[in-house]
């Protein structure tokens, strides 16, 4: 393994043996496994070391729920997702958001990111019962508010604002309204690595929280 990679492992069996203390064995082999995935993506220069730590914290969190969890889960021909767990009849996916924004949108950071989570809620949400992003507690998320809500109490106008959003930067292939329309976050996962847990909190009090800053 190149330097890089031995460091991207001893991390994660770091963390591994951190959040493994007092679990039972058999959730330990399954978060041992997952670790193992994703050392040999990171081998193959799939994943890095911030997004792979956090999937792991969310990835114990659905285990202990009683979920059977696969990270960098294959949804169609196209999407991949972070984590995507099954309980008995029911499916969950967590889309991790680090905070990273490419260079290509220096200019652009706000609008970009806003445009990335809808387009990650209208198109994930649809594989899924249960949708959630994971984000780490200094990383803001600008939800669109008609995501927090139940599809009945939704408007057009602001359905459309969103799909004008989408298209700036998604038109291969592009967000259809339908999608847009049918989508919503059910929960966010806090991630906090340094205490070692997540929390899940209410989309529609989290964009309440959020909406006070000042983001012009």
């Amino acid at each position: 393994m190149s330097p890089s990679s031995d460091k991207f492992a001893g991390d994660l069996a770091t963390l591994l043996a951190s959040i493994s203390k007092g679990l039972d064995n058999g959730v330990v082999k399954q978060l041992a496994s997952l670790r193992d995935r994703l050392v040999e993506m990171n081998r193959n220069r799939l994943v890095k070391i911030n997004h792979s730590v956090m999937e792991l914290l969310c990835a114990k969190h659905l285990l202990l729920k009683g979920y059977q969890v696969s990270l960098e889960h294959p949804l169609g021909d196209i999407l991949v997702c972070d984590l995507y767990g099954v309980k008995g009849e029911g499916k969950a996916i967590v889309e991790v958001e680090t905070g990273y924004t490419p260079p290509s949108h220096a200019l652009d950071p706000s609008t970009y990111n806003k445009a990335r989570l809808a387009s990650k809620i209208a198109r994930y949400s649809a594989f899924c019962d249960k949708f959630s992003v994971g984000v780490p507690p200094f990383h803001l998320l600008r939800i669109p508010r008609p995501f927090t809500q139940p599809v009945r109490n939704r408007n057009s106008k602001d359905l459309e604002e969103i799909k004008r959003l989408c298209d700036l930067y998604y038109r291969n292939p592009p967000i259809t309204l339908e999608q847009i329309r049918a989508a919503r976050i059910h929960t966010l996962f806090m991630i906090d690595v340094d205490g070692l847990r997540v929390t899940e909190i209410d989309p529609e009090g989290y964009y309440r929280v959020v909406s006070q800053a000042s983001f012009g």
